[in-house]
C-alpha cells in the first residue's frame, strides 16, 4: 500500500484539501492508501482547517475529523513513498531540507497533469478562490491515483 503526504505551507489550505480528495476517490476506486497531509511551515500548526477548505470538503461529503495542521517531522520522509508539494516554492523548501536519497519521493502536484505540468496549484489563502483549488485536485486525481495503482501491481 503507498503511502502518501500532501504538502502546502501552513496546512490549512490545499495539503488538507488534496489529503481529504485522495482519501475519498481512492476508496471510491477501490485502491487502498495511506494519506495525510503537512506544511512546510509552523505557522499554523494546531489550527484547524481554513474554513473555505472545510466547505470543499464538507459538500463532498468528506470526514475532516483530526484534520488540524502539522509541519513536516523528519520521520515523515521515511514513512512516505511520496511528498507531494502543491507549487514550485513548497517543492524547493522541501528538497532543501530533504534527507539524502529522499528527493526523489517529491513531485508538484500538478507535475502528473498533462498540460499542466509546470502549473502550481494556487493558494486559496490568497486568491480567495477555493473552488480553482479543488478543480486542479480534483483535474489530477485520476492521474496520481494511476501511478500509485500501476507501482503496487
Amino acid at each position: 500500500m503507498k503511502r502518501v503526504l500532501f504538502v502546502c505551507l501552513g496546512n490549512i489550505c490545499r495539503s488538507p484539501m488534496a489529503e481529504g480528495l485522495m482519501r475519498a476517490y481512492s476508496q471510491e476506486q477501490g485502491v487502498p492508501l495511506v494519506v495525510d497531509s503537512a506544511a512546510t511551515s509552523a505557522w499554523e500548526v494546531g489550527n484547524p482547517l481554513h474554513p473555505g477548505t472545510a466547505k470543499i470538503l464538507r459538500q463532498a461529503g468528506i470526514d475532516m475529523s483530526g484534520m488540524q495542521a502539522r509541519q513536516i517531522r523528519l520521520e515523515d520522509w521515511q514513512k512516505y513513498d511520496y511528498i507531494i508539494p502543491m507549487d514550485h516554492d513548497n517543492l524547493t523548501d522541501l528538497e532543501s531540507s530533504a534527507p539524502a536519497g529522499h528527493k526523489a519521493k517529491v513531485a508538484t502536484y500538478l507535475s502528473v497533469v498533462p498540460g499542466k505540468e509546470a502549473q502550481d496549484v494556487p493558494d486559496p489563502w490568497y486568491t480567495g478562490d477555493f473552488n480553482e483549488t479543488r478543480d486542479l485536485l480534483q483535474a489530477g486525481l485520476p492521474y496520481w491515483l494511476a501511478k500509485f495503482r500501476d507501482e503496487q501491481e
